[in-house]
């Protein structure tokens, strides 16, 4: 049986997703034998998101151009796309900056207002994404093939989640030990 193509992204949030993935412990060694990684932020250095990725676990929610632009290239490529912790399901802490409006209120609100030494609007092209007016989950940007919700998703949860999908299986996302918020 060929190995399937598996990243794993981090958008906007806080990484706990990722961290909560590392506590797979030894099981990522039996994963390790069904999947290539072939993109994440643990463990690999790619910089661009690849083709013909089998499954990839998206942590956090979409808040800036960097963030829409992933997104939109991991569902062209991408087979399976699962919407990995609370950010990434409902935009969750990274939403909460929607409160104050646009992008640019959170920009003066964050860099001028409580600037403390030399306040001033961060604009680098290139190397400081833009942020878009309003964080969303990633369902709102691209089509999601699983919900696994958590912050952070337990292991046990995405083990339920992984595991089926190495058989060829969808995975059963019901009951509270597969669905609970928070």
């Amino acid at each position: 049986m060929d190995k399937i193509r598996f990243a794993t992204v981090w958008l906007a949030g806080c990484s706990g997703c990722h961290m909560s993935f590392l506590d797979l412990d030894e099981w990522l060694i039996e994963l390790a034998q069904h999947v290539d990684v072939v993109y994440s932020p643990v463990g690999c250095d790619l910089k661009d998101y690849p083709e013909n990725v089998d499954v990839c676990l998206v942590e956090g929610a979409i808040a800036n151009e960097e963030n829409l632009e992933l997104a939109l290239k991991m569902r062209q490529n991408t087979k399976i796309i699962i919407s990995f912790g609370d950010c990434a399901v409902t935009a969750n802490v990274p939403a909460m900056r929607n409160m104050l409006g646009s992008a640019d209120a959170v920009l003066k609100r964050s860099y001028i207002e409580l600037g403390d030494c030399t306040p001033q609007l961060p604009h680098e092209p290139g190397i400081v994404p833009e942020l878009l007016d309003r964080v969303v989950p990633l369902h709102e940007v691209v089509p999601v093939d699983i919900f696994m919700p958590g912050c952070p998703p337990p292991a046990d949860r995405i083990k339920a989640t992984i595991e089926p999908l190495l058989k060829g299986e969808r995975p059963l996302m019901v009951g509270r030990e597969m669905i609970k918020f928070g």
